[in-house]
């Protein structure tokens, strides 16, 4: 049985199908054909009975040929052309169960309902009957009206019936013959005609995995399985074609950005590295300034891989622990350090509670890098405002604002405004904050400030209390 499982397995899906539907139409016609046989054989056992209940014999007819001894005289009819034209049998019996035929070649076996009948316990009796010579008949045993205990059987072969039902065997195998083995080809062409969008499907996916193509679509036809499949398919190859660029893009980028400090410091350890080699000194003052822009550079560099690194970990989704957080206590700490990257600038703090649920590292790294954008282009002397209300939480810098044409650049990856060029940062630092943001079902959105300046707004749902602890957080 495992065996065949396997090779039924092993066959193609069209194939499985076609077996599929050629097997239920099979069961299908072969209930049908069983359901015909018997009730076909009922209505021709009713019609024999019918015959034999119509032709029940006088009382007259069957005394007369009854001697005073009790033998009974037998009368064969036949037919010079067909000798078994007549097959009727009759025969008399008695409630002692003897029996004698008045009609007939045969003998039938006379079974206790017979002979009670005669004796008066039963109306008639309908029977299967066997013959002398072993035929089957249709017997119908009813009292002789008169004499009493006397009883008269009426029989006809079954043959009647059985070639007949023979017959209608040999025609229902024959149709359900030709009616599976149509089934089984209709089932084949439907697999075919069924299958032929999956077969595209299945062309288009070893197609991609051949050639690495996503440009590839599949026509989509109605809206069934197949169609939503079809589309589902469409929809991921958009999907990973859009991440395979935006991964290009992130490379080439991050190349562009990488180039440009590695050269810098290329330059500089080259100048200090010649003035080893040729012992000519460089002048104290040059020596310093050198060192400084290695050291600004390398710091440039781990920045900019670390915020490499936070955005590729941030599309990736959340890596830390989400959970319920005090979104006041963490702009709280990311203004500590803030104050410490801007000690010429003022930060004003207005800042109610609120709870949301997400990352603490990541959401505590995208305050500080709003904070910093502030601080970056805050002239000295000039106040950044923090105000915490209903979930928003805005941050107004003093500094030149945002040109209206380039606020929906703001959060793209390495982006950085013309007028930016010369400042530190690698251009990633608003991407990560829009990500963190999105991935903690929030919003952020930066816009120029009334009286100049730019307002960067971020809103986070979350509630004015944390929610109550269960017993096992009580508990730990």
């Amino acid at each position: 049985m495992k065996g065949l499982v396997r090779r039924y397995r092993a066959l193609p899906l069209r194939s499985r199908l076609a077996m599929l539907v050629a097997l239920a139409v099979a069961v299908a016609v072969a209930a049908s054909a069983v359901a015909c046989w018997f009730v076909v054989r009922n209505v021709l056992i009713s019609s024999l009975d019918d015959a034999l209940s119509a032709n029940r014999v006088r009382t007259a007819d069957v005394i007369s040929r009854i001697d005073v001894e009790g033998n009974c005289q037998r009368s064969v009819i036949r037919d010079k052309n067909d000798p078994d034209l007549f097959k009727q049998t009759i025969q008399v019996v008695d409630q002692r169960g003897g029996h004698c035929t008045i009609l007939g070649t045969q003998d039938l076996k006379v079974t206790e309902a017979d002979a009670a009948v005669a004796k008066g316990e039963s109306r008639e009796v309908y029977r299967t009957a066997i013959a002398s010579n072993g035929v089957k008949y249709r017997a119908l045993t009813y009292p002789l009206e008169g004499p009493q205990g006397l009883a008269v059987t009426v029989a006809r072969p079954l043959s009647e019936v059985d070639d007949t039902l023979d017959n209608l065997v040999l025609v229902l195998t024959f149709v359900a013959g030709i009616g599976i083995v149509g089934a089984g080809a209709a089932g084949l062409w439907v697999a075919r005609t069924g299958l032929r969008p999956v077969d595209r499907l299945t062309e288009a996916v070893e197609h991609v995995a051949r050639t690495e193509d996503l440009n590839l679509r599949i026509p989509v036809d109605g809206d069934d399985e197949i169609a939503r499949l079809s589309e589902s398919f469409n929809s991921m190859t958009a999907s990973l074609a859009s991440s395979r660029d935006l991964q290009q893009q992130l490379i080439a980028d991050a190349g562009h950005e990488l180039r440009t400090p590695l050269t810098s410091l290329r330059t500089n350890i080259e100048l200090l590295a010649r003035s080893e080699e040729t012992g000519r000194a460089i002048p104290p003052d040059d020596r310093k300034a050198l060192l400084a822009s290695v050291t600004a550079q390398m710091t440039e560099l781990a920045a900019l891989i670390g915020d490499l690194q936070e955005l590729s970990r941030t599309d990736a989704g959340p890596g830390g622990r989400v959970q319920v957080v005090a979104l006041h206590d963490i702009v709280e700490v990311a203004l500590e350090r803030a104050r410490l990257r801007g000690p010429e600038l003022t930060f004003t703090a207005d800042l109610a509670p609120w709870f949301v649920r997400a990352e603490s590292a990541a959401l505590e790294r995208a305050i500080v890098n709003i904070l910093d954008n502030a601080v970056k282009f805050g002239p000295p002397g000039s106040t950044v405002e923090v105000a915490l209300k209903d979930g928003a939480l805005t941050v107004r810098d003093h500094g030149p604002g945002i040109p209206p044409e380039e606020l929906p650049h703001v959060f793209d990856r390495f982006w950085r405004s013309p007028s930016a060029r010369s400042l530190p940062g690698s251009g990633l630092g608003l991407s990560i904050v829009a990500r963190t943001v999105h991935q903690s079902g929030g919003e952020v959105e930066l816009r120029p400030a009334s009286g100049g300046g730019t307002v960067a707004t971020v809103r986070l749902p979350g509630a004015a209390a944390p929610p109550p602890r269960t017993p096992d957080q009580a508990g730990a």
